[in-house]
Formats: structure tokens, sequence, C-alpha cells
């Protein structure tokens, strides 16, 4: 597997080395040893999964604060989607500032989205899976988000907005985002 850095510092993209043959290929998603070596989070205490149904539907964006902060990593198991992710980090020097990955079930690449980092995505065709895996379990008391059309964030998505759910479009604007500690 390639552990590839992002432009916010401790975010990754996460490629697989497929070896195969007439049969199909085989390829390792996960290993403690070579997460360990790129001092990645190595325990996943949760895993979910994300169905999307319509193509340009945005979820997200969002976060765990202490003490439930969170370590992510999101696969496309099914389709394509546009994974972002802004960097809520106090005294980070890339705080506000977005990334973002094109997450591929074809592909098999996966985004590392380090703690105090925001989350979200559109799915850029119709029924997207995506899987999760946590470092800490959900504890809605300690959820956050950005609305993802702040136009702060400098981000476009690359499709028009479908859909975006009543929750989404109450977050707050990054300006009013206290950093993350």
């Amino acid at each position: 597997m390639k552990i590839l850095p992002l432009s916010i510092e401790g975010a990754f993209e996460v490629r697989l080395d497929r070896l195969g043959d007439r049969r199909g290929y085989f390829g390792r998603v996960y290993c403690e040893d070579t997460f360990a070596a790129h001092r990645l989070n190595t325990r996943w205490v949760q895993a979910n999964i994300s169905y999307t149904q319509a193509k340009g539907t945005v979820r997200g964006l969002h976060f765990q604060r202490p003490p439930a902060a969170e370590v992510k990593m999101v696969r496309a198991i099914r389709g394509r989607a546009h994974d972002v992710l802004v960097d809520l980090r106090a005294g980070s020097s890339t705080f506000g500032q977005c990334c973002t990955v094109d997450l591929d079930a074809d592909a098999k690449n996966a985004v590392y989205i380090p703690t105090g980092c925001a989350h979200g995505f559109q799915t850029l065709c119709d029924d997207v899976e995506l899987h999760y895996s946590h470092s800490h379990v959900y504890a809605p008391e300690y959820e956050g988000g950005v609305h993802p059309q702040d136009t702060a964030l400098r981000h476009q998505w690359p499709l028009p907005v479908v859909q975006l759910s009543d929750r989404d479009q109450a977050l707050p604007l990054l300006a009013d985002c206290e950093p993350i500690q």
C-alpha cells in the first residue's frame, strides 16, 4: 500500500498495491505495521457504512471535539465521491484550508483524516457507499460541523448540490467555529 501525504498535515490518501492474475487481484487495505511506521492511528474501534442514493448529494462537513475527537479512514466501496477535509486545529498552519480526494470504489483508494479536521463528501454518481473506520466511538454530545457551502472555505463542489440535509444546512460558518484544541 502507498501512503501519500495531502496538503493538510497529517492527512493522507491510502492507495492499494494490487497483486493480480487472470482471476482478479488481492490488495491490502490496512496494515498495522505500515500505519505505525508512518505514525498513523492503528486502533479502530468503530466501523460504519454510509449509503447515498442521488448523484450530487453533499454530506458534511462533520467532526467530533475532544475528548471524543477521532481519526477517520474513509473508502468508497460502491461508486465515487468527492471527499473534502477542512483543518480546524488551533494553531495549525493550514487552519481553515480544504484538501480533497476523489474516492473511487474501482480505484480502492481511501482518505486518512486526522483529528481536528472536518470531513464531508459529494456523490459523483448515484448509489454511493462509503466505509468509515473510526478511532473513537460516536459521541453525539461532542459532534460539530462547518457549513459545506461556506464561501470562506474557497471550495467549489464539482457538481451542483442536489441534496443537503436540514442538519447540514444549519451548520455554522467557519468564522463561527471555535478551533479544535
